[in-house]
């Protein structure tokens, strides 16, 4: 186990740099310069020049790369051109915040998709299984700035049980930090929860046909322990790589729902940085974003060792 934990951690760090070559190549190929961005109505010639000198930015491109490299590994992300925060302030505020969101739209999804994908394959080709089917492709349809406004304009607006914007500090009020959360969590985890219950149904039925099933049957095992202890283990081996794409997907549909329900977390932090050219703040966007793919994939690998001891070797 420790062997494939180690070969695994060796494997993120190419990766990791490749994505970063990918990120800077990127922002370098983005019209518009980020030195007229910054000086914006003071800009001359002469003031550019030397702006551009003292960032490093008139060296030569490898040059630049490898000194904002060592820049990222040390702490040093610059600072933003829009208000002059350091970037690794901004992300480390943000983050736990959007951090908060994504585990609770996860655990949402989760709760919702295991037990509907399980009952609708026991139940298979019943009413059960079709109401089941139909909601999963309603999930899957309706994306998440319109299933956010739905449930903002209903919950919110209309019946006014739950606050439409905001965010309140889990320490400082735990109770208003889940009713802010949870309007948010269930637009981003519903999406997610359709399409890992129509997973959890075909796994399961595949699994529910193999003969060992058929044993523990014949065993005289009750049907809830045949179908929890042998059938669901084996079921969610496809599901965890499904569910550990999905983190990294709910990092991009942070997005849109936080900065449709204005919470201050690093997807809104990332579209405002974006729209207005904030070029430091948007690579250090984007490689916490893919950094949030890669240690997804890495936890998807060590459960799939937990579910089935044979990927191991």
């Amino acid at each position: 186990m420790r062997a494939f934990v180690i070969r695994r951690i060796l494997i993120l760090i190419p990766t990791f740099l490749g994505i970063t070559l990918v990120v800077f190549a990127t922002m370098k190929l983005i019209p518009g310069d980020p030195i007229i961005a910054l000086l914006q109505d003071n800009y001359t010639e002469e003031l550019a020049a030397e702006l551009r000198n003292k960032l490093g930015l008139d060296r030569p491109l490898p040059i630049q790369y490898g000194i904002w490299l060592r820049d990222l590994f040390s702490g040093n992300w610059g600072r933003s051109i829009i208000s002059r925060e350091p970037v690794l302030d901004e992300i480390l505020r943000r983050l736990p915040i959007t951090m908060e969101l994504l585990v609770l739209a996860l655990l949402f999804a989760l709760l919702i998709s295991i037990p509907i994908g399980v009952i609708s394959a026991v139940k298979r080709n019943t009413p059960v299984d079709y109401g089941a089917m139909t909601f999963a492709m309603l999930g899957i349809s309706l994306p998440e700035f319109f299933l956010g406004g739905l449930l903002l304009l209903f919950f919110s607006l209309s019946l006014q049980w739950l606050p439409a914007t905001g965010y309140v500090p889990f320490f400082q009020d735990p109770v208003a930090n889940f009713r802010h959360l949870v309007l948010p969590a269930l637009t981003l985890g519903m999406t997610r929860a359709a399409l890992i219950a129509r997973l959890v149904r075909n796994s399961m039925l595949e699994v529910i046909r193999q003969d060992y099933i058929d044993t523990a049957r014949a065993k005289g095992l009750a049907e809830f322990l045949v179908i929890n202890k042998h059938a669901l283990k084996n079921a969610l081996i496809p599901t965890v790589t499904v569910v550990g794409l999905q983190i990294g997907y709910l990092i991009g549909g942070a997005i849109i729902v936080e900065s449709l329900f204005a919470i201050p977390g690093i997807g809104s932090f990332g579209i405002d940085a974006i729209l207005q050219r904030d070029y430091p703040m948007v690579q250090a966007f984007s490689v916490v974003a893919a950094s949030g793919f890669i240690l997804s994939n890495f936890l998807v690998d060590i459960v799939y060792t937990y579910l089935d001891p044979r990927i191991r070797v």
